[in-house]
């Protein structure tokens, strides 16, 4: 049985006198059925339109469906705290590791900074820009003497390692710090950029691109634990992802860090701090 209020109980006995009961109640069911305020006085309005003969009433139902404002519907974007439980993460995998990755990526990135973005170029930046050559990584300072020309060129005597050139070439337009490298046979002649408004900006891109290199490492390391724990059939579904949010939530605070270091490199480098 259908509870109905007084206020519709008045209205389908007042509706019966009209031959309307029908109607009515299917509008008061709509009424309950979409959630719409029901209001004897709009039922008996809007729901319903008569259109008399000698013999019967005709009834038109109309329904209005009152939608709920954008901001009503915006769901609560704040997410839990997650809770990192490090010996739980140790019981399951090996934490101490994957820590020490993320840490590292943090700091080779805040080294990078040091070595490879600074608004005069130096030969000491230059010394240990890494190059990738034959499938092992070394350092400018391995493949060249490094030399200083003027206050304004920097040269690179790569006689010692010509086969290297190219290597060292992409190492040297990918640094981030603004250089233009010009090949002379076995040398290379790199000047250094003045220090201009373009120059700082080419520079603080640089010090974005390193950060979403160091990003993307930490992230790497994150999938790949987490891929470690999917893969173990032994660990129930829930701790997975209890798990999975831990390593989640540990790999977003070295991103942090990272774009903390990042931020305040920028500024210095536009002049800002």
């Amino acid at each position: 049985m259908l509870k109905l209020t007084n206020a519709l109980g008045s209205i389908i006995v007042t509706s019966l006198e009209h031959r309307r009961v029908s109607s009515c109640i299917v509008g008061a069911l709509e009424c309950r059925r979409t959630g719409i305020e029901f209001s004897p006085k709009r039922l008996s309005s809007t729901f319903f339109g008569t259109t008399a003969n000698s013999h019967h009433s005709t009834v038109s139902f109309f329904v209005t469906r009152s939608y709920a404002k954008s901001k009503d519907k915006k769901s609560n974007k704040g997410q839990k705290k997650v809770t990192i439980d490090e010996n739980l993460l140790a019981k399951h995998l090996n934490y101490n590791v994957m820590k020490t990755e993320m840490e590292k990526a943090v700091v080779s990135l805040k080294n990078s900074y040091i070595k490879n973005l600074s608004l005069r170029s130096s030969t000491g930046a230059l010394d240990s820009l890494p190059v990738k050559f034959e499938g092992d990584e070394y350092v400018i300072q391995d493949l060249a003497q490094i030399l200083r020309k003027n206050p304004k060129t920097i040269i690179l005597n790569m006689s010692s390692f010509p086969q290297a050139i190219p290597a060292v070439l992409e190492s040297l337009n990918s640094s981030g710090m603004n250089l233009n490298p010009q090949q002379d046979k076995t040398s290379i002649f790199i000047p250094i950029p003045k220090v201009t408004k373009e120059h700082r900006e080419n520079l603080s891109k640089g010090a974005k691109a390193l950060f979403v290199k160091s990003k993307d490492i930490i992230k790497g390391i994150q999938n790949k634990n987490i891929k470690s724990l999917k893969d173990n059939d032994t660990l129930s579904t829930d701790l997975v992802h209890d798990l999975q949010n831990q390593i989640t939530a540990l790999a977003d605070k070295y991103v942090s860090e990272a774009e903390r270091i990042m931020e305040e490199k920028q500024n210095e480098l536009k002049g800002d701090s």
